[in-house]
């Protein structure tokens, strides 16, 4: 005789935290957390069956994928943020196969039809093929480890995509509060869905780049906003900009961030200020977002 029964487990949920955008200076707090560690961050209890600490995937084309989920915390109020980057365990190339991307020993990027085509600045590292995702990988930890001196021929910034594709993340575990690592600074922006016939928000993180922290300095001195700045900075070639204005052009551009956004100090969000959910009109002659 079969008995099933008993008493059922109960499931903490995440905690809800209040909608908010803006710049903020960050704490990286956790990668890719176990159950253990989420219990130890926010006080929930999940099995290590649950899609929250389930990392690795597989796609339809049989390659293994791996979500790197990094969690950040505000340095003044302790808000908690996070955002996902993606690795794929494939070379990365253009969409009509005529270019690969290659990445060096210090997380730098750059296309070619061939290793012969890469410039010498490139090439004066070493350097290979690089996978999908590693771009943005290594952009945020070159702004994460920021200690690190980039330009000492002595550095080098890799971590074993063998060991990535198991969700072993242990070596760069290792850099929270290490010696490398640095206060960034990120960008809070809404998203806005619409799931069954409805409005849908979600807290999200920017994550194509990030800044140094002590760059908000300069976000309080300019308004990014402004039509005429921006006009400024997207009139110019990227190599005549600061790394300020590399950032603002990236978010505002063509490819750029695409949820509500604001060039400010991180304050509660407000949906009237979005006109994905108000009713406002955007107007021709003023940068509504």
């Amino acid at each position: 005789m079969s008995t099933i029964g008993g008493v059922k487990r109960e499931v903490s949920a995440m905690p809800e935290f209040e909608k908010k955008v803006g710049l903020f200076e960050a704490r990286v707090v956790a990668i890719n957390p176990d159950a253990e560690e989420l219990n130890a961050l926010f006080g929930i209890t999940v099995d290590e069956e649950n899609k929250m600490v389930k990392y690795l995937d597989t796609t339809p084309e049989g390659n293994t994928k791996l979500r790197v989920d990094i969690w950040l915390e505000e340095v003044k109020n302790k808000d908690r943020f996070k955002f996902s980057i993606w690795l794929e365990d494939k070379v990365r190339e253009s969409k009509d196969g005529l270019k690969k991307q290659y990445i060096n020993e210090v997380g730098l990027c750059s296309w070619a039809a061939d290793p012969n085509s890469l410039g010498d600045w490139f090439k004066k590292r070493e350097y290979r093929e690089a996978h999908v995702g590693e771009e943005n990988l290594y952009t945020f930890l070159r702004t994460w480890l920021g200690n690190l001196d980039y330009s000492n021929i002595a550095t080098t910034l890799e971590v074993s995509w063998n060991k990535l594709m198991r969700n072993n993340l242990n070596d760069l575990k290792s850099q929270i509060n290490g010696e490398w690592s640095t206060n960034i600074l990120a960008l809070a922006t809404i998203e806005t869905k619409e799931k069954d016939g409805e409005i849908k928000e979600y807290q999200r993180v920017w994550s194509k780049l990030f800044l140094p922290a002590y760059t908000m300095k300069q976000f309080r001195l300019v308004d990014y906003h402004n039509d005429q700045i921006l006009k400024s900075i997207h009139s110019r070639s990227v190599k005549d900009l600061s790394t300020v204005e590399k950032f603002v052009k990236e978010v505002t551009g063509e490819y750029g961030c695409r949820d509500y956004y604001r060039f400010r100090e991180l304050e509660k969000y407000d949906p009237e200020m979005n006109v994905a959910t108000s009713d406002k009109v955007i107007s021709d002659d003023g940068a509504d977002f």
